[in-house]
């Protein structure tokens, strides 16, 4: 029985159009699509293997860890560091690099991941993911933190793996963006949406509404607009959406389309955040992603990955989706 194009037969395939491909990022990717598998394992079984609840502990963040954050951390790590394609890993669960034990080889890619985004919402059975970044490293040896700091246009890779009914890998290496279900008969990532693409217009967007006092005001006039429907100056009604789950929420958008915005606003501004999502694990790797599918990403006025990273957990504003209306909002930023 002909089961379709598995994810490890695409990449193979993808591979080989590659002059001079030694086949290392191919295994890398393997080894991460290995990860998410068992990932998706303890996501399904949830409170049968005792995986649902606090951890008691917290992160670099200060966000109270989930049992699952720490299980799919280990998890991530112990599916990549041994197979002599990276050079170092850094995760949005971890303070500093995770440091490839000396036993093991060192390989030229760099991994950056948030093992579960969403995780606030795993106790009550809502999608959450992982989501991941490939970069390329040409010095041999340890990686440093400075390797890390690349801006998101130099990334190889990026994907992420959504837990919902289904579970599927999205995934870009910068020629489109294809999406895998995975077959539990086989235990087999198989290509079901091929060459995803984001509408250009949407009437659709998501956004906390709870923070709409401490939101600036260009972020203000679209939301209002949007909300004033057929009767106000947009001229239509619009839907909107929250999960409080990136990934669940851009699947929606490479789906059928929207905006997603997790925006600057005065509280994180008092607090001296610079935004409230991470540019390495989370911001990075999505607008990689929303872009190969014909989005835009940007933190108001600028690029998301054109940003120089500071620091391993830095922290940016979001706002990403279908290109029409990300163009009024970058507009609306431009203009004050």
């Amino acid at each position: 029985m002909d089961h379709g194009t598995t994810i490890t037969q695409f990449i193979a395939q993808e591979q080989r159009q590659i002059p001079g491909a030694t086949g290392d990022f191919t295994a890398l990717l393997n080894d991460i699509i290995t990860a998410c598998k068992m990932i998706s394992n303890q996501v399904n079984h949830g409170a049968l293997v005792g995986a649902l609840g606090s951890a008691d502990s917290e992160n670099v963040q200060g966000e109270t860890q989930k049992k699952l954050d720490i299980l799919s951390n280990e998890m991530f790590i112990q599916s990549t560091e041994w197979s002599g394609h990276v050079a170092g890993l850094a995760s949005e669960e971890m303070d500093d690099i995770y440091m490839i034990p000396e036993e093991y080889p060192r390989g030229k890619y760099l991994l950056t991941f948030d093992p579960l985004d969403g995780s606030s919402n795993i106790d009550v059975n809502v999608s959450v993911g992982t989501i991941f970044s490939v970069l390329r490293r040409d010095e041999a040896g340890d990686a440093t933190e400075g390797d890390f700091l690349q801006p998101g246009t130099k990334q190889v890779a990026a994907g992420y793996a959504l837990y919902g009914p289904s579970s599927m890998m999205v995934l870009t290496t910068g020629r489109g963006v294809n999406g895998f279900t995975l077959d539990q008969n086989i235990g087999e990532f198989i290509l079901t949406h091929p060459d995803m693409k984001i509408p250009a217009d949407t009437a659709e967007f998501a956004i906390n509404a709870s923070n709409g006092r401490f939101w600036e005001a260009p972020v203000k006039r679209y939301v209002d607009e949007c909300l004033a429907g057929t009767e106000g100056p947009r001229g239509k009604d619009f839907n909107m959406r929250w999960i409080a789950s990136m990934v669940a929420e851009v699947h929606r958008i490479l789906t059928r389309g929207g905006v997603f915005m997790y925006p600057m606003d005065s509280k994180m501004a008092a607090k001296g955040l610079g935004g409230k999502l991470r540019l390495l694990y989370e911001a990075n790797p999505m607008s990689f992603i929303v872009e190969q599918a014909g989005g835009m990403s940007i933190t108001g006025k600028q690029r998301i990955m054109e940003m120089d990273p500071g620091s391993l957990h830095q922290r940016v504003p979001v706002i990403l989706g279908s290109r029409n209306e990300i163009e009024r909002l970058q507009s609306y930023h431009s203009e004050g």
